[in-house]
Formats: C-alpha cells, sequence, structure tokens
C-alpha cells in the first residue's frame, strides 16, 4: 500500500490534474505489491476527489479506507458474477442451436457480446440472445432495441 500511496502522491504532486492516471498508476502500484497478475481498480472506485487534494498521512489513510471499501464491493461483484458464471454454465446443455456451446464459452470470456460475434447466422444468434435473457442467465446490457449488447 505504501508504493501505491507514493506513487499516487507523486503524480498528484507533479501533474495536479492528472487524476485518472495517477490513480490508474497507483492501482497498479498495489496491484504489483501484491503480487496480482492483473490491476483491480481499488484505489480509483474509493477515492473521492476531495480524498485526492489530500497528502501524507491524511492521503494514506483515505487510500486504506477506500481499498477496504473496495474490496468489499468487489468480492460483492466478484461472488455475484461466479454465481452467473455458473447459471449459464448450467444452463448451456439446455441450449439446442448449432454453436450454442461455442457462443456460451463467448459470453463466459467477455464482458460485453453483440449477436454478430456469435457462431451463428444473425437471426439465430438474436434468439439465442433472447431465449438466455428469458432463462435469465445473461442480461441485455444497452437497454436499446437495435444494436444490443449482452453479458453476464
Amino acid at each position: 500500500m505504501n508504493r501505491a500511496v507514493m506513487v499516487l502522491e507523486a503524480m498528484l504532486t507533479e501533474a495536479p490534474r492528472a487524476e485518472v492516471p495517477a490513480l490508474i498508476l497507483a492501482d497498479a502500484a498495489l496491484a504489483d505489491a501484491l503480487g496480482w497478475s492483473h490491476v483491480v481498480p481499488l484505489l480509483a472506485a474509493g477515492l473521492k476527489l476531495t480524498d485526492l487534494r489530500k497528502r501524507g498521512h491524511d492521503l494514506r489513510l483515505a487510500c486504506h479506507r477506500a481499498v477496504t471499501a473496495s474490496a468489499i464491493e468487489a468480492t460483492r461483484l466478484a461472488v455475484d458474477l461466479a454465481r452467473r458464471a455458473a447459471f449459464l454454465k448450467g444452463v448451456a446443455p439446455k441450449l439446442r442451436a448449432k454453436g450454442a456451446a461455442d457462443a456460451v464459452e463467448i459470453f463466459l470470456t467477455q464482458d460485453a457480446v453483440a449477436p454478430s460475434a456469435l457462431p451463428l447466422s444473425d437471426r439465430a444468434a438474436r434468439r439465442l440472445c433472447d431465449r438466455l435473457v428469458d432463462l435469465g442467465a445473461v442480461r441485455e446490457l444497452t437497454g436499446r432495441d437495435t444494436f444490443r449488447l449482452y453479458g453476464v
């Protein structure tokens, strides 16, 4: 955590208006210090704009609070996503369309999927997506009538 706070403070001292790059680098430093292979935006999600004006001990305390709150929310989201992914895997054998297994794999590996990205004809892909929504296995993410995106 010390390294992440030092990176954040140094970036904000050098470029006070570069909050986004500073938070990205601080989260990267935190992930590196913890030995994670991926950056998780714990500081970016938990710090408020007023926290970014703090320095020294006050900034360190704000970062500790942010990581604690963000880690709780990230864990909740990860549990929900794992539950949804398991449900999608359970629904997969009920799907009769050719290429449905490949489509399920795409849903499990991508954040958002357009029906045109599925290995099915356009009509079959739209019908599969509608069926998965009806089963509660995926969600429509855009709220639009056309050019929809779906995800777990």
